[in-house]
């Protein structure tokens, strides 16, 4: 008998954001893994923690839709530690990286602020375990929110890698408000469609995707105007 299974889209979505995230740091990667960076241990482990995330993500999200739901909650310990990891080496580095607030730039402001609501969200979706609805949107809002460093990065090998050979002069034009509209278009895309998928299945916008969007906007208002 075949397994049964559920909505795609978070293995999907869970997929698309472990694409993105190996192609923003493929320089890391692949292509030059050289660079100073890489030699750094606290961007090193914060690095390993970061792609453990986005792959542990993807398994547990396709293990709940062929509804292995025990081994789910086996790899759920790991995916714990691995959260708590990206939490704190993310701090770690915050905290090394500390120029004063008003030396920073808005987006280093905002992510900032948008951490505490990556490791409010997990804390909630990790107490709200036995809730499906509420766990599983827990998890991806908090992983949305930390977006920001991936979607940065991928830019130029997404975007500028082809079109500035084809199109140099207009690329030149439109470069700042090409990456604004790709950054913040593509993050915002990600919150709108965890809201369709909602009316889609819900028939209705649910709480935790509200509060995630709401969090996203009120630390990129306060990473602006502060």
């Amino acid at each position: 008998m075949a397994t049964q299974t559920r909505s795609a889209y978070f293995t999907l979505t869970a997929a698309l954001m472990l694409f993105l995230s190996v192609v923003a740091f493929s320089d890391n990667l692949f292509t030059d893994v050289g660079q100073a960076s890489n030699r750094d241990p606290k961007f090193v482990v914060h690095g390993l923690f970061g792609l453990a995330w986005y792959v542990l993500l993807l398994v547990q999200a396709n293990l709940v839709r062929v509804r292995n739901v025990a081994l789910h909650r086996r790899v759920g310990i790991a995916t714990l530690l691995v959260a708590l990891g990206v939490t704190l080496s993310t701090l770690y580095i915050f905290v090394v990286l500390w120029k004063g607030w008003a030396n920073m730039g808005e987006e280093v402001r905002a992510n900032r602020l948008l951490l505490p609501g990556f490791a409010l969200f997990l804390f909630l979706a990790w107490w709200n375990r036995a809730r499906a609805d509420w766990h599983k949107r827990l998890v991806f809002c908090a992983t949305f929110l930390m977006l920001g460093p991936v979607l940065a990065r991928c830019y130029d090998p997404l975007i500028v890698s082809w079109m500035e050979p084809l199109f140099p002069a207009f690329t030149a034009r439109v470069d700042e408000a090409g990456f604004l509209l790709f950054f913040f278009g593509g993050w915002i895309a990600f919150f709108v469609s965890l809201m369709v998928h909602d009316r889609r299945t819900l028939h209705r916008v649910h709480p935790v995707t509200l509060a995630g969007f709401a969090w996203f906007v009120l630390a990129w208002v306060l990473g602006i105007v502060t």
